[in-house]
């Protein structure tokens, strides 16, 4: 019996020692899930940063204001291509095009309402910020060629396949008087505003900054 408890003790030194000697890792407390969401959540705070930047002001007269001064809207980019081409082909799945380059088939995802749209009849490109509203915060006072450049902008994210009739719906307001009606694309429409006036240096009103910290609050939910 004696042998047998002499035994179990070096049994356990041994163990202990080979535990002893293991390389010592940094391990997360917080449960994967909790991790997951902290990284979520944080999906809207590059753009909170840059909506603090943004100046604050009232907006400014619409006097003045008409497509013609954003002409040609859609500007040609890549041989007969004009810009609402480009995002129709880019945006969508299967786009088939005719020779004027002219999308006559495809399937797309309109992020506002959610809907899928197979027709081109369904389709419009909406510009996140509208020429009016942009015209109102700061638009104004830039050159034809500035808003030329603006609302053919295929870098920023500007323009975006939406249904015809949530764009109608939508017209020319901001955020504080229209949101997407798909709670699920807030984060994506607010994080895109931001991201276009911060380019721009387009100014924000008060009750715009309101309505788009709290579109904001919705990344990573």
């Amino acid at each position: 019996m004696a042998g047998t408890m002499i035994s179990m003790r070096r049994t356990l030194q041994i163990a202990v020692l080979s535990l002893a000697v293991l390389p010592i890792t940094a391990v997360s407390t917080a449960p994967p899930a909790a991790a997951d969401a902290r990284g979520r959540a944080d999906a809207g705070a590059p753009a909170r940063r840059m909506l603090a930047q943004l100046k604050v002001a009232k907006p400014l007269s619409l006097r003045g204001y008409s497509h013609r001064r954003f002409q040609p809207r859609w500007a040609h980019h890549k041989g007969e291509c004009d810009a609402r081409e480009v995002i129709l082909a880019r945006q969508g799945r299967g786009v088939r095009r005719n020779g004027a380059c002219q999308a006559v088939k495809g399937v797309w995802h309109s992020p506002y309402d959610g809907k899928v749209l197979k027709s081109v009849k369904q389709i419009d490109i909406d510009h996140v910020v509208p020429l009016a509203y942009a015209w109102r915060s700061g638009a104004k006072r830039w050159s034809q060629a500035k808003r030329r450049a603006f609302a053919n902008d295929l870098s920023r994210p500007e323009l975006v396949v939406v249904s015809h009739a949530v764009n109608m719906a939508k017209g020319g307001q901001g955020p504080q008087s229209w949101r997407p009606p798909r709670r699920a694309s807030w984060c994506r429409y607010a994080t895109s505003w931001v991201a276009v006036k911060h380019h721009y240096r387009l100014f924000v009103t008060r009750a715009e900054k309101v309505a788009l910290l709290n579109m904001l609050r919705t990344c990573g939910r």
